[in-house]
C-alpha cells in the first residue's frame, strides 16, 4: 500500500481559500508572499477577499490554486512531517494541478512556477476570442462513447473529448458551434446530462495552440530539476521524471486531453491506496473513488485536515 499526491485543477479556487492556513501557520504565509513577490502583485488580496470574478479569470486561477496546494503542502510537513520524497510514490495534477505536482515534487521553483501559471492564464484567454469556444460536461458517458460524440459534432469545426474526468463524466472543448451541438447529440446517445460549462475559454482543444507555443517559449527559459518522485504525466498517463519530457509533455498538455481516470488507474494498478488531494476542494477526492475500487480519496485544504491526512499516510504505510 503506498500513497500519491494529486493537486487540483481550475473549478476548485473560492474566495477565502488557504486564509486559515496562512493565519495560523508561517510556511503557508511563506508560500502566498513568495507567490506575490514573484508576480510582482497581490494576488493574495484577490484570493482572500475577491471578488470571485477577479479570482475566477485565468490567470488568477492558476497561480492561485498553486499557491494554495503547495501552502498546504508546506504545513502538512511542518506539522505532520510529510515528505514527498518518502511518502508518495507518484505525484499528479489535473490540468494546471500538473503544475503544482512539479513545484511539490521539486522540478520548479514556487517562483517559476507561479511566472508560469500566469503567462499560461494569459496565453489559454488570448488563444480564443471570447464567446467563439466553449466547453461542456457530458455526464454518464464513458470516454469511448464521448469521443464519438465530440466527433460527429465537430463537423467543419473543432470539437474534442478535453477530460477525460473518470465516473462518467467528460468534458469536451471546441468551437462554440460545435460543443453546442455536442451536448444536443449526448442527450440523444444516452448521456444523462449535457451541459455547457461556465469557462472563458475552450481549453484542451486544438485551438488552444497559439497557447501551446508560448508555452513552449515559457518553459525553454526555466530551469526543471528531476521531480523528488515520479509525476504522473496528463497527456500520457503514465509516469515521467526526466526534465526534457516534462517539458514536452507540459507543452502538449495545452491542446491535449486530460486523462485523469487513466492517470488514477494506473496509480492504483501500481499499488496506490491512498490518494491525497492537496489543496482546494474536494472534486480529485470524489472521483478517485469513482475511478479505484477500494481507493481511498483524502482532502486536505486546512488546518482541521492535517491530522486526516497523518492517519492516511499513516495507514498506507501499513
Amino acid at each position: 500500500m503506498t500513497a500519491a499526491f494529486t493537486f487540483p485543477g481550475q473549478g476548485s479556487q473560492a474566495v477565502g481559500m488557504g486564509k486559515a492556513l496562512a493565519d495560523a501557520f508561517p510556511a503557508a504565509r511563506a508560500v502566498f508572499d513568495e507567490v506575490d513577490a514573484a508576480l510582482g502583485e497581490k494576488l493574495t488580496a484577490i484570493i482572500w477577499d475577491g471578488p470571485a470574478e477577479t479570482l475566477q479569470l485565468t490567470e488568477n486561477a492558476q497561480p492561485a490554486l498553486m499557491a494554495m496546494s503547495i501552502a498546504t503542502l508546506r504545513v502538512l510537513e511542518a506539522e505532520a512531517g510529510v515528505s514527498i520524497a518518502r511518502d508518495a510514490t507518484y505525484v499528479a495534477g489535473h490540468s494546471l494541478g500538473e503544475y503544482s505536482a512539479l513545484a511539490a515534487a521539486g522540478a520548479f521553483s514556487i517562483s517559476d512556477t507561479a511566472k508560469l501559471l500566469r503567462t499560461r492564464g494569459l496565453a489559454m484567454q488570448k488563444a480564443v476570442p471570447v464567446g467563439a469556444g466553449a466547453m461542456a460536461a457530458l455526464l454518464g458517458m464513458e470516454y469511448d462513447a464521448a469521443k464519438a460524440v465530440a466527433e460527429e459534432a465537430a463537423q467543419s469545426d473543432v470539437c474534442q473529448a478535453a477530460n477525460d474526468n473518470g465516473g462518467g463524466q467528460v468534458v469536451v472543448s471546441g468551437n462554440k458551434a460545435a460543443v453546442e451541438r455536442a451536448v444536443e447529440i449526448a442527450k440523444t446517445k444516452g448521456a444523462k446530462r449535457a451541459m455547457l460549462l461556465p469557462v472563458s475559454a475552450p481549453f484542451h482543444c486544438r485551438l488552444m495552440q497559439p497557447a501551446a507555443d508560448a508555452m513552449a517559449q515559457a518553459l525553454a527559459n526555466v530551469k526543471i530539476n528531476a521531480p523528488a518522485v515520479p509525476v504522473v504525466s496528463n497527456v500520457l498517463a503514465s509516469a515521467i521524471n526526466d526534465p526534457d519530457e516534462i517539458r514536452k509533455r507540459l507543452v502538449e498538455q495545452v491542446t491535449g486531453t486530460v486523462r485523469w481516470r487513466e492517470s488514477v488507474a494506473y496509480m492504483a494498478q501500481n499499488g496506490v491506496t491512498h490518494f491525497l488531494e492537496i489543496g482546494a476542494g474536494k472534486v480529485l477526492s470524489g472521483l478517485v473513488k469513482r475511478i479505484a475500487d477500494g481507493a481511498v480519496g483524502v482532502a486536505v485544504g486546512g488546518p482541521a485536515d492535517i491530522e486526516g491526512a497523518r492517519a492516511a499516510l499513516a495507514a498506507a504505510r501499513g
